[in-house]
């Protein structure tokens, strides 16, 4: 089981619980020796190491490097765990040419699904109920750069992902398909933020072993009881807001995506 963003917080959590239960697992992360303390925690809790990848989603080729390492190493992924992504709280334009919220949050988990689908058997995507704040424009990628609000970045980014899940499971029969909304988690998001970080003390926080419950759950979860392309919340399915359930808004982001990260559609 590959889980990306795997370092810290939520990532970290499912990392240690699906090694608990006997899974492989694979961490990705950006910060080489955050990676290696992340994989002694999962070996200490566990009893086995795991393997560690480094890519920086704000740089598609360390996810076309990544790619590339992973179906070197794996035949077969049984989950990928699409967890990487960040609250950028100020306006940034990534190496490629994108705003960092909606490339690390949404066009790499994109282009790493992508570059993985044949090997993958279920992809399980954090997505959040920020997506309420989304205002994604499929035309216009970077349209968030104009006049930037990190929390409105952050929504359409999510916005993105539950569109992409929905997509994904009607483009690939043979990869399940899911994403789910962790809770309000006490993360690194509000580090280095003292406005972020105040809103989060204001809010009912979850402990990041609370928000990884439903990311486990659906790895492991049987196929027939799950809704794919579906949003989770608490481990039952949930109604995104209509503007991340449009199957034609999906399907414009996905062409969009793939012209984006230089794939075919």
């Amino acid at each position: 089981m590959v889980v990306t963003g795997a370092s810290s917080g939520i990532g970290l959590a499912a990392a240690i619980d699906l090694a608990c239960r006997g899974d492989q697992v694979v961490l990705v992360g950006r910060d080489p020796s955050r990676l290696r303390a992340a994989a002694e925690e999962v070996r200490e809790a566990s009893g086995e190491r795991p393997e560690v990848f480094r890519a920086d989603f704000a740089v598609l080729d360390d996810v076309r490097q990544v790619a590339g390492q992973l179906r070197a190493a794996y035949d077969r992924i049984d989950v990928l765990a699409q967890n990487a992504g960040a609250i950028v709280l100020q306006p940034i334009t990534t190496v490629d040419g994108f705003e960092l919220s909606i490339q690390a949050n949404h066009l790499a988990p994109f282009l790493l699904g992508n570059l993985l689908a044949d090997r993958v058997r279920r992809m399980v995507v954090t997505a959040s109920g920020a997506h309420r704040s989304g205002t994604l424009d499929p035309d216009d990628l970077n349209a968030p750069l104009r006049r930037y609000r990190p929390l409105s970045a952050y929504g359409t980014s999510k916005q993105a992902n539950i569109l992409f899940t929905a997509e994904a499971a009607r483009r690939w029969p043979a990869v399940d398909a899911y994403c789910f909304h962790p809770g309000v988690v006490r993360t690194r998001f509000g580090n280095e933020s003292r406005v972020v970080a105040l809103g989060m003390r204001l809010l009912p926080l979850r402990d990041p072993v609370k928000g990884a419950q439903t990311l486990v759950w659906l790895a492991n979860q049987d196929r027939s009881r799950l809704n794919d392309g579906g949003y989770y919340f608490d481990c039952r399915p949930r109604r995104p807001l209509p503007k991340a359930a449009d199957p034609r808004l999906a399907a414009r982001l996905w062409t969009a995506s793939a012209a984006a990260v230089g794939i075919t559609a």
